[in-house]
């Protein structure tokens, strides 16, 4: 009994929306087919041809655009591709996608289906297919490199070469069971295996101890904006945002909830977040406010202590003790100091004054100095995923356990290499991932 083709579909792969170049993109077995109908006949295979675009009922033109024509297997999803690159006018689009439903054997795509068929295609690993949602989503500089980095299969490789190691040992241990009845080659290939388990150990270990330098780029470097009420928190927010994000008042506690805004500094994704200020709450809202600022002072990777340089001196409340160790102190409103001048100040305190702008070019300097010292080189292999990190803790585990493992249980060292190697393999989906794939996907819009 021989299976039913997956159904041809289609979606726009450009962003929504009016813009000067719409692409709609087709792809299945049936692809050639729409392109004979409605933009024939077929060009020469990755070639931009112009035609004029018609309706598959009556020929009635919809557009004079560009198309390309991918037959299978060269494409990217492995099966025949065709590319509509339209006027972007938003009439254009819908009027191209309403033709294409007319045609039997075509559906809409699912969010993801496309990354989805070059995966099953083999044309992208797990890896590769989520370092592709990633660069999409890119904002930044840093962002963009490591995504591409991994969407161009420098993880895949890494893990890859990994899970080739633990294959290797595995076989010299598998080996020392086909020999068993002669002790000598067992002990050998036993040492062997060993010998190259104990280098990947220490490789293994090297990665994983990163400061989740990789995921913190990928998700961006927080910084909590904290003090006590009127310290100026929001005015810095907004300074920093270079527009008004945050309601600015001389009434203590207008800020009740978390404000973020998003930074770009020199290629660094960097999150600020507006938070309450910490007092003696006068009323259950006012709790709540402060009770989510130290949340969000706790999962941040940067605190920074606002204070008011015409006000009492204030010292930071005893539950944030815990992230002093990641604290930047700053003294706002140096500008209303009598005589003008700032006094010495210690040097892990940054002074300046909203009001001015004196100070605020010095203070993004310094996170921006702080993120990267935090976040390294972007590009560099790194962990990105959580997922990722998972599976290489698991099979780092299960490398550990083989070494530490009485070596005249070989069956059960053998087990310890065999899970290794599916832990690993299944960072790029060589082996069962189906619990996750619908996760990954999902994360794709519609035409990707």
């Amino acid at each position: 009994m021989t299976s039913q083709p997956e159904p041809t579909i289609f979606a726009l792969a450009s962003a929504p929306g009016r813009a000067g170049v719409a692409v709609v993109r087709i792809s299945g077995t049936g692809a050639g087919r729409v392109l004979d109908f409605m933009a024939g006949p077929r060009p020469e295979p990755r070639r931009a041809v112009g035609r004029a675009i018609r309706h598959p009922e009556g020929g009635t033109v919809l557009d004079r655009g560009v198309v390309l024509w991918f037959p299978s297997p060269k494409s990217f999803t492995g099966e025949d591709v065709v590319e509509l690159h339209l006027h972007g006018g938003r009439a254009v689009v819908q009027a191209v996608l309403a033709a294409l439903t007319v045609l039997p054997g075509l559906r809409l795509a699912e969010p993801g289906e496309f990354a989805r068929r070059a995966f099953d295609a083999g044309k992208l690993d797990l890896a590769e297919v989520e370092g592709l949602a990633d660069l999409i989503d890119a904002e930044t500089e840093g962002q963009r490199r490591q995504a591409l980095a991994q969407a161009t299969g420098a993880l895949s490789s890494l893990y890859e070469g990994w899970r080739a190691s633990v294959i290797d040992a595995l076989a010299y241990v598998e080996a020392g069971l086909d020999f068993s009845d002669e002790a000598d080659i067992g002990e050998k290939t036993f040492a062997e295996a060993r010998s190259i388990i104990g280098v990947l150990v220490s490789a293994v270990n090297h990665h994983l101890d990163d400061g989740h330098r990789g995921e913190i780029l990928r998700e961006g470097f927080r910084v909590a904006l904290t003090g006590p009420p009127n310290a100026g928190k929001s005015s810095l927010l907004n300074a920093l945002a270079r527009r008004d994000a945050a309601i600015v008042s001389a009434e203590a506690g207008t800020t009740r909830d978390v404000i973020e805004v998003r930074l770009d500094l020199k290629g660094l994704p960097v999150i600020v977040s507006d938070t309450a200020g910490f007092r003696e709450a006068a009323g259950d809202v006012e709790r709540e406010g402060m009770r989510r600022s130290l949340a969000v002072a706790q999962a941040a990777d940067l605190v920074l202590w606002l204070t008011d340089a015409t006000g009492p001196r204030t010292t930071m409340p005893d539950e944030l003790a815990s992230v002093a160790d990641r604290t930047l102190l700053v003294l706002n409103k140096v500008d209303l100091f009598p005589g003008g001048s700032t006094p010495v100040l210690p040097d892990d305190m940054v002074p300046l004054s909203v009001k001015t702008g004196e100070g605020v070019a010095d203070l993004i300097e310094r996170l921006q100095v702080i993120a990267s010292e935090r976040i390294g080189h972007p590009g560099e292999t790194v962990l990105t995923q959580v997922r990722h990190r998972r599976l290489v803790e698991l099979a780092r585990d299960s490398l550990v356990a083989f070494l530490d493992g009485a070596s005249d249980d070989v069956e059960l060292r053998a087990e310890d290499l065999r899970r290794a190697a599916d832990a690993l393999g299944r960072i790029t989906g060589r082996v069962d991932v189906e619990d996750v794939l619908d996760q990954i996907f999902g994360r794709f819009c519609i035409g990707k």
